[in-house]
């Protein structure tokens, strides 16, 4: 079952409000932590989404998405794909309303991710990670499953835009917002709330070099696809998506400022200074907009009030103590 919005239409601020209503109560307003090692002239507040009950963002556009459709979930139950912080949040949703819960996850996913998956009680399917859309699909159109889709859906990108509302609300002279990006609902979301409220803020994605498809994509002005291949390269295991999705290309196209890229030593930087400044765990994912703040300065304004969404923090911990101890 798909988003009852049209797939041509643009999702409104009055979406984004509604789905803030809805989310009442359901998800945490998260707080924006100053880095203390920040610039003197161009302050950096970080948005702590890993602070989420299911440990990122996915939460929002999770509930946003089912909740509309609760009666043919509790009746049918809901299916996604996801590599990890979207089945979670899937996964939480449908434990917290009595749903089913089908995840199809691609072999290379953390197993940290599959086995939080796994302990909220959904059924986990393991896939190649080129099969992943396609057999949740399957399933949906088998057993009439509500598909939850990860970005590619307008209730999915208002859910994730709420992130944005709460951003300009908490600190209403903020100059520029920087967003991790993958399939995009969250860049997507951002942007349309916040250009909505204060077009003159800049609205800026990030993603690793590695898997750089948005930013090709944006510079091109053509949405375009890579393969599993070259996207999983990168240490940034929840921006693997091979493409952005069709309805957030719309909107970021339309609202997004520029879409830079940091390589993964700047990554692994990045989550060393979130922890050491914020007392912060952040996944190597959540913490690519904070990558470009500390390393991409030449291409960002010079001065200005800064924020960073620092999506998720669901990492395993072998491989956090790594990135916390600087390379030799």
């Amino acid at each position: 079952m798909t988003s009852t919005v049209p797939s041509d239409a643009l999702v409104s601020l009055d979406d984004i409000r509604a789905a803030a209503e809805r989310l009442r109560g359901l998800v945490l307003r998260t707080p924006l932590l100053p880095l203390t090692s920040a610039d003197a002239d161009r302050p950096l507040w970080l948005k702590a989404e890993s602070l989420q009950v299911s440990g990122a963002f996915k939460l929002r556009g999770a509930y946003n998405a089912i909740l509309p459709q609760l009666e043919n979930a509790r009746r049918c139950g809901v299916v996604a794909h996801s590599s990890g912080n979207h089945a979670r949040a899937v996964a939480w949703v449908a434990r917290e309303l009595g749903i089913r819960a089908v995840i199809v996850m691609p072999d290379a996913a953390p197993q940290v991710k599959v086995e939080g998956v796994r302990a909220l009680g959904a059924e986990v399917v393991i896939v190649t990670p080129d099969q992943r859309d396609i057999r949740a699909e399957e399933l949906s159109a088998a057993h009439g499953m509500v598909l939850v889709r990860p970005y590619d859906d307008a209730a999915i990108v208002a859910g994730q835009g709420t992130v944005g509302l709460e951003i300009v609300e908490d600190l209403p002279d903020i100059d520029v917002i920087l967003v991790p990006v993958s399939g995009g609902g969250l860049l997507s979301g951002v942007a349309t709330a916040v250009k909505a409220l204060k077009p003159d803020t800049l609205v800026i994605g990030v993603e690793p070099a590695l898997a750089a498809d948005a930013a090709e994509s944006f510079r091109t002005g053509s949405r375009v696809t890579w393969t599993p291949e070259q996207t999983y390269r990168t240490i940034a295991d929840g921006l693997r998506t091979t493409s952005l999705g069709e309805i957030p290309w719309r909107h970021v196209s339309r609202y997004v400022d520029d879409i830079i890229t940091v390589d993964d030593d700047e990554i692994r930087d990045a989550v060393r200074r979130i922890a050491t400044d914020c007392r912060l765990v952040a996944e190597p994912s959540g913490a690519v907009s904070t990558a470009a703040y500390l390393h991409r300065a030449a291409e960002l304004p010079a001065t200005g009030r800064f924020a960073a969404v620092v999506s998720g923090g669901n990492v395993a911990m072998a491989a956090y103590a790594q990135m916390l101890s600087p390379a030799p």
